[in-house]
């Protein structure tokens, strides 16, 4: 594999550019008007613009992308996340023009595809699944029927659903018909797809996931856990790898669950597993995510595997080089998404000019990133601008790296979630790891925020004002 093409933007452009890179492995980057001047362009060896800012009308244009991928030779094409990564006709389109797709097979991305689709495919291997009913269901008195039977509160949650979009709790069975019209609606206007399910509502959740890599020889192994329970509307926001309430014995249950819900659906490549963990340290088989996650640094980072290395070594046909003997964590690492959203107004995103972007550095600290100063944030796309990472011997080090590089990120000319990152880390529910999916409706709002903002700020000016009056009494001393 000479050439890839990243059919991708932003910071997951980059990070899969760098280790092409470092495989000596050279890079096309595709574009939109709206990123014409983005990192990721200018670090490609090629760049093609394929189309307007809109994604519809750039991203997700794979036929376009294929089209460039020919006339420029590639042999391969990485789809990071989002956009088109789990777009199995599209995986199928890009092996069927004689390119290597660096993925799973599309087989493996329809089944994960649609969560009852999964929970069909891995109902025989013996993994636990939540209650509920795995059938795609619209008439109202038997979802009353069901939830009756397995109990209230229920999750009505959209087969082909993420982002916690098409998902709704039902407490009563008074609110069940609109709940249920609601989440039918929101799938069909996110998917395409009104199928919708219904599950037992887990009241206070971790959300585990395993990440695991396959290769086409046979072999499937995991590499631990990431907890990424710290969510807002369902939105992982801050992630870490190990878990801090998993013991060695619910580990490997977990690792081994994942690589049979892997061999399920025969799949190649990286992905990730996701499970809830109840209370009593209970899990359940939630979904499998046919891509690259986000979240893959920390894995990255304690298990010393670069995953996208390891992606593209599977993909062009070789075996694993290690075995799940040889796998060890070892330290810890925590990560933080930083989005261009105002954390005091309810995370409304932030568009404007990054009027100044100094990024932190330092041992254990790593950023994945896609902006540089004097860049426009565009509203066209996700409003992630980068994944800040860091990593310690111990979770206390991971921690406090990140609050020291939190403190060093400088951004102007838009809102971020920094100061909600900080919050998080600095909060004693998270710091002693008694927390769930519940954080931030627990613990966290804009009032609170607010408080901790004009009190830093204050405490800053108390601080200047007694180094000034130092400075002054100093200046007045006899020479």
């Amino acid at each position: 594999m000479n050439k890839i093409l990243i059919a991708n933007r932003g910071e997951i452009a980059l990070r899969v550019m760098k280790t092409a890179q470092k495989m000596g492995i050279k890079t096309v980057a595709v574009f939109s008007t709206a990123d014409r001047n983005a990192p990721h362009v200018k670090f490609a060896d090629e760049a093609v613009c394929i189309g307007e800012a809109p994604s519809n009308e750039s991203y997700l244009l794979g036929d376009k992308i294929i089209e460039v991928a020919k006339e420029l030779g590639v042999d391969g094409i990485h789809p990071g996340y989002g956009f088109l990564s789990e777009n199995a006709d599209f995986a199928e389109k890009v092996e069927k023009n004689g390119i290597t797709w660096i993925g799973p097979g599309s087989k493996a991305i329809r089944i994960m595809g649609s969560k009852l689709a999964a929970k069909d495919a891995v109902k025989n291997y013996g993994i636990p699944m939540v209650p509920g009913i795995d059938e795609a269901i619209s008439d109202v008195e038997k979802a009353k029927k069901i939830a009756n039977e397995i109990g209230f509160p229920i999750l009505i949650k959209a087969s082909a659903g993420g982002g916690g979009k098409g998902m709704r709790i039902v407490e009563q069975e008074k609110d069940l018909e609109d709940q249920m019209k609601r989440a039918i609606s929101e799938a069909v206007s996110a998917f395409g797809d009104g199928a919708v399910f219904i599950e037992k509502y887990i009241s206070s959740p971790r959300h585990i996931e395993i990440q695991i890599l396959a290769d086409t020889h046979g072999n499937t192994l995991h590499l631990f856990e990431r907890e990424c329970s710290i969510q807002r509307r369902h939105q992982k926001v801050v992630e870490e790898a190990p878990s801090v309430v998993l013991t060695e014995e619910i580990r490997q249950k977990m690792g081994d669950a994942a690589i049979k819900v892997a061999q399920a659906c025969d799949y190649v490549g990286a992905g990730t597993v996701e499970f809830l963990l109840d209370e009593n340290k209970k899990f359940y088989f939630l979904e499998m995510n046919t891509r690259l996650q986000v979240e893959h640094p920390v894995t990255e980072f304690i298990t010393g595997i670069d995953l996208v290395e390891q992606q593209i070594k599977v993909a062009r046909g070789e075996s694993l080089a290690f075995s799940q003997q040889d796998l060890k964590i070892s330290g810890h690492a925590v990560e933080l998404r930083i989005y261009a959203e105002d954390p005091l107004d309810n995370f409304m995103p932030s568009v404007g000019t990054l009027e100044r972007y100094r990024t932190p550095k330092g041992e254990g600290i790593r950023l994945d990133d896609g902006f540089e100063e004097g860049m426009e944030v565009p509203i066209y796309y996700d409003p992630m601008l980068a994944k800040l990472i860091t990593y310690g011997k111990s979770r206390e080090e991971a921690i406090q790296l990140m609050l020291k590089a939190i403190n060093a990120y400088e951004v102007k000319g838009v809102m971020t979630t920094l100061p909600f990152g900080k919050f998080v880390f600095e909060h004693d529910a998270f710091r002693s790891g008694n927390f769930d999916t519940h954080f931030v409706k627990n613990y966290y709002s804009a009032d609170k925020l607010h408080s901790e903002i004009e009190e830093e700020a204050k405490l800053a000016s108390l601080i200047a004002l007694q180094q000034y009056l130092k400075d002054q009494e100093w200046l007045r001393l006899p020479n």
